[in-house]
């Protein structure tokens, strides 16, 4: 398996992980205190506002790389066992049932953005 397929299946498994906290913070036999800690755990991994901010090169992905598992391993603790199984698998079902991109999608995505580079880039030098 190539290095990129392992961050693309560790990538995808935060995010299943982030939608099992997600749904368990809803859940009704989850205790307040842990709606808490979630609740902080997916604000921090959805909103832009990080501790190191991400214009910082490099250093500023690696907080990402570093707080948000820690935040979501801290998170899973409170959440009792069988909501968290419960949970998980509904994370895993929605997940199938989500429509992934084609490679033409992630190509016009790619040609998109480099366009809008080339006509920022003519934009500031005219």
């Amino acid at each position: 398996m190539s290095v990129f397929a392992t961050l693309a299946e560790r990538a995808r498994a935060v995010k299943r992980e982030l939608l099992a906290l997600a749904l368990a913070m809803r859940h009704p036999r989850t205790p307040w205190y842990a709606r808490l800690v979630i609740a902080g755990c997916v604000a921090y991994a959805l909103t832009p506002v990080d501790f190191i901010p991400d214009a910082i090169p490099v250093v500023g992905f690696i907080d990402d790389l570093i707080f948000i598992p820690l935040a979501i391993a801290f998170a899973v603790r409170f959440v009792p066992a069988p909501v968290l199984a419960d949970c998980r698998a509904r994370s895993r079902k929605i997940e199938a049932r989500a429509p992934r991109l084609g490679k033409g999608a992630w190509l016009a995505i790619g040609a998109a953005w480099a366009t809008a580079l080339v006509l920022i880039a003519l934009w500031t030098v005219l």
